[in-house]
């Protein structure tokens, strides 16, 4: 009988993502052992990892749930058609909130913009829509320029997530700091960028980015039970 939709070696999969991303968001990426995942996995002989290549195989797979959630928030936050500039500047602004939330998110944000798959994901699914945002400023430019200006751009975003907010480096003057550096490089001027920054300091983005957390774990989990109720299907239909 030909396999369903979830075999075991998929069952196997979301298992594995599930117990990695439970493990990362309490541990961050560099706290997490392959030992720690395979206790949660149930998985009892070699790396728990193995189906995705390596432990950054798995936090590939879980970044392209976060940033799929990521623009989803945001275009729930200021409505689909909004300002491009305002799209931009919440949507970074979220990434900061959320690596504010815990040091093992901050650990997760910062090793998603270090490690080389994960980077390169990022600027290849980002590149598209940095595009649309700044085509004004770059006319005729093609995409693979916006990704030549993704790598400016990300690495500035990566420093600040490093640096947790203080006394000195609030939230707002971290964002301020940051958006105003990022619209520099994509040639906004200020008096069209400021207004925006105002825009995304007057937002409290600090439920969203709880929210968008939650969301990508009932994901996870989500996607587990699916495969979990297929597999069950498919014993009881062989």
């Amino acid at each position: 009988m030909r396999p369903g939709p979830h075999p075991k070696g998929e069952l196997m999969r979301r298992r594995i993502l599930n117990a990695s991303a439970k493990v990362f968001l309490e541990y961050g990426y560099n706290g997490t052992s392959s030992k720690m995942v395979a206790r949660l996995a149930g998985v009892s002989n070699g790396s728990p990892f193995f189906l995705y290549g390596n432990k950054e195989g798995v936090l590939l797979e879980l970044v392209k749930l976060v940033y799929a959630e990521q623009f989803r928030m945001t275009d729930e936050l200021i409505g689909r058609g909004a300002d491009p500039l305002l799209f931009y500047g919440v949507e970074t602004a979220l990434q900061m909130h959320i690596t504010e939330l815990s040091d093992a998110l901050r650990d997760l944000y910062v090793m998603a913009y270090t490690l080389p798959s994960t980077t390169e994901y990022i600027h290849q699914s980002t590149k598209s829509k940095l595009a649309e945002i700044y085509e004004k400023q770059f006319p005729g430019a093609n995409e693979e320029e916006f990704y030549e200006l993704e790598l400016a751009s990300s690495g500035v975003l990566r420093n600040f997530m490093i640096k947790p907010c203080s006394e000195q480096m609030p939230m707002a003057r971290k964002i301020q700091r940051y958006l105003s550096c990022c619209f520099r490089i994509y040639r906004v001027s200020e008096a069209r960028y400021q207004p925006v920054i105002n825009q995304v300091l007057a937002m409290d983005l600090h439920p969203a980015a709880q929210q968008t957390v939650d969301r990508i774990m009932a994901l996870v989990e989500a996607g587990f039970t699916s495969a979990m109720d297929e597999s069950r299907r498919k014993a009881i239909k062989d």
